[in-house]
């Protein structure tokens, strides 16, 4: 190379150096379709006290929206004289009840035995099962791993809904018989726990917090001697709108699926 070939080189180079530097542009992402909502949940008024105004939302805006209840909640008293069918007929009436103040599309109770939950592969079945009957896009659930302070039965259905939903219901060889009734495999877009230590995505619920009061209300064997119930949770919402920058929510941890 000659002397003016270098020194015209060493030139561009440096006009290079001053230009600024574009950042890379990351590819769009393309935001999921919701049509459908499902909400497994391990208890009556598991769904209401977590994300019933979330819930409410969704069926606002026309949204399929489902509540899957695996107990009876045949457990959930003081009173040592209840009598478990009794306590359970009862807790699916108020469960109703407060799907119907949600605009619940449908509520699915699958009556295990209170407390004895765990996350084996019979109960995974029950959970792929309802996920490929109503092919929900969302499912809310527990989340499984927040530390110290959780339910078994919360520690159970929130670690089972995760293994159901990837792989088992999305791979066909799972559960074959499912094959029989008609039930496909279907994959879930997104996981949302609830209950979570680091919270990702904050939903709006100033619309829909009368609706969730009016949930709650409905649980009447759970709730029926509070009188602080709606001040508690408006103060709760208020706190957790703060860490979204929203005026009332209700907080998950999203968990984005490859569909």
């Amino acid at each position: 190379m000659s002397g003016s070939e270098a020194r015209e080189e060493a030139k561009e180079m440096e006009q290079q150096a001053q230009e600024p530097q574009r950042e890379p542009v990351a590819p769009a992402v393309e935001e999921m379709t919701i049509e459908s909502v499902m909400a497994i949940v391990a208890h009556p008024d598991d769904a209401e006290f977590s994300s019933a105004g979330t819930l409410a939302r969704f069926a606002r805006e026309g949204k399929r929206v489902y509540i899957v209840v695996c107990t009876a909640g045949n457990k959930g008293t003081p009173d040592p004289d209840m009598q478990g069918e009794d306590l359970a007929a009862m807790r699916e009436r108020e469960q109703l009840g407060a799907s119907s103040e949600l605009g619940i599309t449908e509520t699915i109770f699958l009556r295990n035995p209170d407390g004895e939950l765990y996350p084996t592969l019979e109960f995974r079945k029950q959970l792929v099962e309802q996920i490929r009957r109503y092919r929900p896009d969302v499912v809310i659930t527990h989340d499984p791993w927040r530390p110290y302070a959780l339910h078994p039965d919360h520690r159970a259905v929130g670690i089972t809904v995760a293994d159901a939903v990837y792989p088992t219901a999305r791979d066909a060889i799972y559960f074959h018989d499912h094959y029989e009734a008609g039930l496909m495999p279907w994959k879930v877009g997104e996981i949302w726990f609830y209950g979570a230590e680091k919270p990702d995505h904050y939903v709006d619920i100033s619309e829909t917090f009368a609706h969730k009061i009016s949930a709650l209300k409905q649980h009447d064997s759970q709730v029926g001697r509070s009188t602080e119930l709606e001040t508690r949770m408006r103060e709760r919402a208020v706190e957790v709108g703060k860490e979204g920058n929203l005026p009332m929510a209700e907080a998950f941890k999203v968990v984005k699926l490859r569909r």
